[in-house]
């Protein structure tokens, strides 16, 4: 008789979090001439309190209105192409398939999803997109000319958990809005919070973080390393009691967050063991 495996996720924001930068400020701002990255947020900023709007959909929208007035239409593929020039944290690119393979050695079948209020086509020409069961972020509805015309689903930190959700009850499919509401009890979930870790840097991620520690999972904050300020920042989460641990976002093999995703890894494992002598 072949041996079950267990489900687990690893859930994780994208930039400051497996990216050092925002991936707007790579290929895509150079292409419209934006040099003074902080000024284009700080207008998204304005505009959404001057429309009372989401900080998200503003910036959406404003990257949709720059590429009008530059007469320079983003396409699906030119945003995936932007995608491959984004920079990785250490040990990003190898990490996916190593900690896989560790959580197969102990009998844990281990998915990887996205979960961004970045750009969904930016991510899916990254380098690592094929690593991921789903992406779930920010993404836009393209017009007859193939260039994008609106945001077509806009992720900002509460709605961010709804995709928490989606994984844990196996009802990944976004434009599914009835199954997503039915009832299922926990027992009877594909992948229950006990089973997941959320990595994030940042204030987006508070309440993702706080739904997977509070129902039993595991969530990480991790930060720059040499940044000002950025691990006083995130060790805020800890006394906030939002994650489990702060750690350096270097994911090389024996640093501290291989260390502690492959001790969460054991921890199932044992877990699980320990129900079924239970049972």
């Amino acid at each position: 008789m072949v041996k079950k495996l267990i489900p687990m996720a690893i859930c994780y924001d994208f930039d400051g979090t497996l990216s050092p930068g925002n991936m707007q400020e790579y290929d895509f701002m150079k292409a419209l001439g934006i040099k003074n990255s902080k000024k284009f947020w700080d207008k998204a900023e304005r505009i959404a309190k001057e429309q009372n709007a989401d900080s998200i959909a503003s910036y959406m929208q404003l990257m949709i209105k720059a590429s009008e007035e530059k007469s320079l239409p983003f396409k699906r593929q030119t945003f995936k192409n932007y995608g491959k020039n984004i920079e990785l944290y250490k040990g990003v690119e190898d990490w996916f398939q190593r900690i896989t393979e560790y959580a197969k050695e102990r009998g844990i079948a281990l998915r990887h999803y996205i979960i961004s209020s970045g750009i969904k086509e930016i991510i899916e020409g990254t380098k690592i997109a094929k690593n991921f069961t789903k992406v779930y972020a920010s993404s836009f509805m393209y017009g007859p000319n193939g260039g994008a015309i609106w945001p077509a689903v806009v992720l900002n930190y509460t709605s961010k958990t709804q995709y928490l959700f989606r994984i844990n009850k196996g009802c990944e499919d976004i434009t599914d809005n009835t199954k997503i509401n039915d009832y299922v009890s926990p027992q009877n979930r594909p992948i229950p919070f006990t089973n997941m870790i959320y990595i994030g840097d940042g204030s987006t991620d508070i309440p993702c973080m706080t739904i997977v520690k509070r129902d039993g999972g595991h969530s990480i904050a991790v930060y720059k390393m040499g940044k000002t300020g950025a691990k006083g920042k995130a060790e805020h989460l800890i006394k906030d009691n939002r994650v489990n641990v702060v750690l350096p976002a270097d994911y090389s093999d024996g640093k501290q967050i291989d260390t502690y995703v492959k001790a969460v890894i054991d921890k199932i494992t044992a877990d699980s063991y320990l129900q079924s002598l239970e049972k």
